[in-house]
C-alpha cells in the first residue's frame, strides 16, 4: 500500500488515531493512568500521554535495552532514522546481538506512545526528550554531552570562523553555516580520523577522560597546552567561564559510534546456584510453614488478654517490639514481621477504647478454627499482595520519623509486584533449584532500572546506594523462606501452586529478548503483573492447601507426663488439647517437642478459668500416655483446696473468707500493709485498693484468692476474654490506577473512537453560508434551526454532529443519530456511548450535519 495511502503521521493524535483498536487496547493495558478518567477523544489521549507525570510512569517500567533506546533516541536528531539509532545503539560495527534486540525495544516504547512516527522519521514524546537529553543540571546516563549546535549557541561569530579555519575548513559567510560544517566534520569518520591523528598523545588522554562522561571538565584562565591545542579545534567548547564540553559528536566518534558503553540487549540470566531434591525442599518449607502457624498463634495468644497500648502517633514502641521478640524467642526484624503479617491478615487490630491497646480480632477466633493448610494459605496469599513493608521498620521516614511496627508510613506500593517477581523468576527454575540472590537483583534491576531509586543513576549507570526494589527483593527472599514458600532458597511445591495462577498465563520458558517478558501477561506493561479474580485466588490458595496438608505433621492427642513436674508435646497438638494444656501450663521450650511446666501459678490459671480439680486429674488421665505423676495430681489437689477460700469484691475493694484465721493472718503480714487491709467482720477485710490490684496483692503473698461478682459467684476469667470489635483488614495501597479489565478496556476504546470521530468529522453547517466552528467549538445554531435538522435527521437516518451541555455545565461534542423528537426532547443513538439516549432539546447548543466525505 501506498505512502499516499497512509500519510505519514504529524503528531502523537495522529498516530494513534491510526491504530486499531487492538494496538489502542495495548498501549490502555500498558499505561492505565491514560483511562483515569476516560479520554474524551483520542486528541485528549495524546496530550495526556505526554504529560510529565504519566511519561514517568511509563519510563518507570521499562526494562533498561528499552531504556537506553530512548536515551539514545534523546540524543539523537529529531526526527531520528532507524539507522541512525541502530548506529547509536550498536555502533559502526553494528552489533549483531543489540541489531537483533532493537526492534522489539523500539516496538515496546511504540505501543507504550513513548515514540511514535515512521522508521525513517522516529519522535520521542517532547517530554520524555526534555527528561533523558543531556543537560548541566540533570547528565544524560549515556554520558554524552549537548552537540557542537548547543554548545556553541552563545559563542561570538570570530570565535567560531577561528575554529573553522583552525579545523581546515573554509569560513563561511556566518555562524549557522559554520557551526553546521563543523559538525558535519565532526560526524565524519575519515575526516575525523585524520584530526585526531594529528593531536598530541597528551591532549588525546584528555579525551579519553571524557569519552563515557561527564563530559565537562574544568580549565584554569591560561590552559594548558594540551588543552589549548583541543579548544583551539573546536574538541573542547567552553560552557561558562572555567568549565568546556567535550560536545557531542566528537565523543561519539570516540566510541564508535555508542551512545552506551555497555548496551545490554539481554536480560541476565538467572542460573542455578544450587540445587535439591524436590522432597527435601518441600519437607524444609512445610517445616518452616507450621513454624510459621505456630508463631502467629504464640503472638496472638500473648496478646489474648490486650496486647501493647497503641502509640500517640500510631504503632507499636520500640520496647513493646522488643518485649514481643523476647516473648517469640526471634530477632525484632522477625518479631515485626510477623506482627506485620497478623495485622494485614485482619488477626490483631487496636480495640479502639480510651485505653487503646492491640488485641486479637474475632477473624482470629475463625482463623484458629481453619484445617492448618487453609490457614498457611491464608497467611502466605496476604503477604503476596500486602503492601505493608517490615523491613522498614525502625528506619526513617522522609522527615526523619521514626517507623513503627504497626504504625503509618509502611507501604510501599511497589512490594507486591516485586514479590511476584523474584517468586516468578524462582518458579522459572527446575523444581529444586535456588538461585544465587545477586542474580535475581542483577535480573531485577535490568527489569526495571529507574524504580524505586534512591539515587540517582552517575554517568556509568551505577547507583551509590541499593534502591528499594533491591531492598524488597532482599526482604523477599528471607521472608518467603520465614512463612515457608520456599525451603533452602528454593520454591516449594505448595509455593510454586499459590504463584501458579500468577505464574502460568504465560509459558514457563526463559526470555529470549526484550520483547519477551515472562511469566507476565502478553497484552501488559513489560513485567506487569495480571491481576487475579477472587474466583483465581480461591483456586490458587485451594491448590497450595492440598499439596502442603501431607506434608505437615499429623496433631497428636496425647503427651508424655513427668515427674518433674513436666509434660513433653512429641509433636504438634490437637487444637482443644493445646487450649487446655496452654492454661493449664506454661510453655518452657519450642522446637520438634514441646515442653510444658506445671506451676502453682499455672493450676491457678486453669482453675480461674472455671476448670476443677476433678476436671484437671480426669483431663490429664485422658490425654496422658504414662501415669500421672503423684508430685503433679499433690500440686492439683493443694492449690485447688486453698483456691477461691479468699473472694475479693468491690468496696473499693474487700476480702471475704469463712476461716477467721487466714484473714488475721493475712492482716498480721507486714508484706500486706500496701494493701490498706483492716478488719470490718471475723469474716471480712476492706481494702483502699482496687479488686485488681488487692488479686495480684494476694497472688504475690503466696495465697489463691478468687474474684467474684455482686451476687456472690466466682468469677470466671478465660484466656481468649479480649478481643477487638470486627475489624477489616488494611487495603493494600495500589500502584497507580488499577488494571482495565476487558470489558471496562471495550468500552473505554468505543468513547475514546466516539468521541474522535464528534470532533474530527467533517460536518456542514446548517447554514451554507456561515462558516464552520473551528475544530473543538461547538456547534451554534437557533432552536428552530436545531429542531428542524433533529426532524429531517429522523426521517433520513442521518447522523448529527451536536454540541450538548449537562446539568452540571459540562460542554461536550456528540455524534448522534436521532431516532425520535417529540415533547421537547430527542432520542438517538449516541455513537460516542455507543446506546440509545434521549436529550433535552433545550440543552442542545447546535447541531451540524456530517460531511458527505
Amino acid at each position: 500500500m501506498s505512502t499516499e495511502d497512509h500519510p505519514a503521521p504529524r503528531s502523537l493524535a495522529e498516530a494513534l488515531r491510526g491504530r486499531d483498536d487492538t494496538a489502542l487496547g495495548a498501549l490502555l493495558r500498558s499505561r492505565p493512568d491514560l483511562i483515569t478518567p476516560v479520554p474524551t477523544d483520542l486528541t485528549q489521549l495524546a496530550t495526556r500521554a505526554g504529560t510529565r507525570a504519566s511519561v514517568v510512569r511509563a519510563l518507570e517500567r521499562l526494562d533498561r535495552f528499552a531504556l537506553q533506546t530512548a536515551e539514545a533516541l534523546a540524543v539523537a536528531g529529531d526526527p531520528a532514522s532507524y539507522d541512525e539509532l541502530l548506529g547509536l545503539m550498536a555502533g559502526d560495527d553494528r552489533d549483531p546481538e543489540v541489531a537483533a534486540a532493537l526492534p522489539a525495544a523500539l516496538a515496546a516504547l511504540r505501543e507504550q506512545a513513548l515514540v511514535w512516527g515512521a522508521d525513517d522519521r522516529l519522535r520521542l514524546v517532547r517530554t520524555a526528550r526534555e527528561l533523558l537529553a543531556p543537560s548541566p543540571q540533570h547528565p544524560s546516563p549515556t554520558g554524552l554531552g549537548p552537540s557542537v549546535r548547543e554548545a556553541t549557541a552563545g559563542m561570538s561569530p570570530g570565535r567560531i570562523q577561528e575554529i573553522v579555519a583552525a579545523v581546515g575548513l573554509p569560513s563561511t559567510h556566518d555562524s549557522v553555516s559554520a557551526v553546521q560544517a563543523l559538525a558535519a566534520l565532526f560526524t565524519h569518520r575519515r575526516k575525523m580520523a585524520r584530526l585526531l591523528a594529528a593531536a598530541p598523545a597528551e591532549s588525546r588522554e584528555v579525551l579519553e577522560r571524557l569519552m563515557w562522561g561527564p563530559p565537562y571538565g574544568q580549565v584554569t584562565h591560561d590552559p594548558a597546552a594540551r588543552l589549548r591545542w583541543l579548544l583551539d579545534r573546536g574538541l573542547l567548547l567552553p560552557t561558562a567561564p572555567g568549565t568546556v564540553v567535550l560536545p557531542r559528536e566528537v565523543a561519539l566518534h570516540l566510541r564508535a559510534g555508542r551512545a552506551h558503553r555497555a548496551p545490554e540487549p539481554v536480560p541476565p540470566a538467572v542460573p542455578a546456584a544450587s540445587a535439591h531434591r524436590p522432597q527435601v525442599v518441600d519437607a524444609t518449607a512445610a517445616g518452616q510453614a507450621y513454624t510459621a502457624l505456630a508463631t502467629v498463634e504464640e503472638l496472638l495468644t500473648d496478646w489474648n488478654e490486650g496486647g501493647p497500648p497503641v502509640l500517640r502517633a500510631g504503632g507499636l514502641s520500640v520496647r513493646d517490639l522488643k518485649r514481643t521478640a523476647v516473648a517469640l524467642d526471634l530477632p525484632e526484624p522477625v518479631a515485626a514481621f510477623w506482627v506485620e503479617l497478623a495485622y494485614a491478615a485482619g488477626l490483631l487490630a487496636s480495640d479502639g477504647e480510651a485505653d487503646e491497646r492491640y488485641a486479637a480480632t474475632p477473624a482470629y477466633d475463625e482463623w484458629l478454627e481453619r484445617p492448618a493448610p487453609e490457614r498457611w494459605a491464608l497467611l502466605a496469599q496476604t503477604w503476596l499482595t500486602a503492601t505493608r513493608t517490615s523491613g522498614l521498620v525502625g528506619g526513617r521516614d522522609a522527615k526523619e520519623r521514626a517507623l513503627s511496627a504497626l504504625g503509618p508510613g509502611l507501604d510501599r506500593s511497589a512490594a507486591p509486584e516485586v514479590r511476584h517477581r523474584v517468586l516468578a523468576l524462582l518458579a522459572a527454575l527446575p523444581e529444586g533449584a535456588a538461585p544465587d540472590p545477586e542474580a535475581v537483583l542483577a535480573r531485577l534491576r535490568w527489569e526495571r532500572p529507574l524504580r524505586g531509586a534512591q539515587s540517582t543513576p552517575s554517568a556509568q549507570g551505577q547507583r551509590t546506594e541499593e534502591d528499594l526494589r533491591a531492598r524488597l527483593a532482599r526482604w523477599t527472599l528471607a521472608e518467603a523462606e520465614l512463612l515457608g514458600m520456599t525451603g533452602r532458597g528454593a520454591l516449594s511445591a505448595h509455593g510454586r501452586a499459590l504463584l501458579g495462577a500468577h505464574t502460568e498465563k504465560a509459558p514457563r520458558t526463559e526470555p529470549h529478548g526484550p520483547g519477551d517478558k515472562l511469566p507476565f501477561h502478553h497484552h501488559r506493561a513489560p513485567g506487569a503483573l495480571e491481576p487475579l479474580s477472587p474466583a483465581e485466588q480461591a483456586v490458587a490458595a485451594a491448590a497450595a492447601a492440598r499439596l502442603l496438608a501431607p506434608l505437615l505433621p499429623e496433631p497428636l492427642d496425647h503427651v508424655l507426663l513427668q515427674a518433674d513436674l513436666t509434660a513433653v508435646a512429641p509433636g504438634p497438638l490437637q487444637r482443644p488439647l493445646a487450649a487446655v494444656l496452654g492454661v493449664l501450663a506454661d510453655v518452657e521450650s519450642k522446637g520438634g517437642a514441646t515442653v510444658y511446666r506445671f506451676t502453682p501459678a499455672s493450676v491457678r490459671r486453669a482453675l480461674d478459668a472455671g476448670r476443677t480439680a476433678a476436671d484437671l486429674h480426669a483431663f490429664l488421665a485422658a490425654h496422658a500416655r504414662t501415669p500421672v505423676p503423684q508430685p503433679l495430681a499433690y500440686l492439683i489437689d493443694d492449690v485447688a483446696r486453698r483456691h477461691g477460700r479468699l473472694r475479693v469484691g468491690a468496696a473499693s475493694a474487700y476480702l471475704r473468707c469463712d476461716d477467721d484465721t487466714v484473714l488475721n493472718e493475712i492482716l498480721a503480714d507486714k508484706r500486706a500493709a500496701p494493701l490498706r487491709l483492716r478488719l470490718l467482720a471475723p469474716t471480712v477485710l476492706a481494702s483502699q485498693a482496687d479488686p485488681a490490684a488487692l488479686l495480684d496483692g494476694l497472688r504475690a503473698l503466696g495465697y489463691a484468692p478468687a474474684a467474684e461478682s455482686a451476687d456472690g459467684d466466682v468469677l470466671i476469667t478465660r484466656a481468649d476474654a479480649h478481643r477487638t470489635p470486627p475489624r477489616t483488614p488494611p487495603e493494600p495501597v495500589p500502584d497507580g490506577p488499577p488494571m482495565p479489565d476487558a470489558t471496562l478496556l471495550s468500552a473505554a476504546i468505543r468513547a475514546i473512537r466516539a468521541g474522535d470521530l464528534a470532533s474530527t468529522a467533517p460536518r456542514r453547517p446548517a447554514d451554507p453560508a456561515a462558516p464552520r466552528p473551528a475544530p473543538g467549538e461547538l456547534p451554534r445554531t437557533s432552536s428552530a434551526e436545531t429542531l428542524a435538522t433533529m426532524q429531517a435527521a429522523v426521517l433520513t437516518g442521518e447522523a448529527l454532529w451536536i454540541g450538548y451541555v449537562n446539568a452540571e455545565g459540562a460542554a461536550s461534542q456528540r455524534v448522534i443519530a436521532p431516532v425520535r423528537v417529540e415533547g421537547g426532547f430527542v432520542t438517538a443513538y449516541d455513537h460516542t456511548a455507543d446506546e440509545v439516549r434521549t436529550y433535552p432539546l433545550h440543552r442542545i447548543t447546535g447541531v451540524a450535519e456530517l460531511a458527505g466525505d
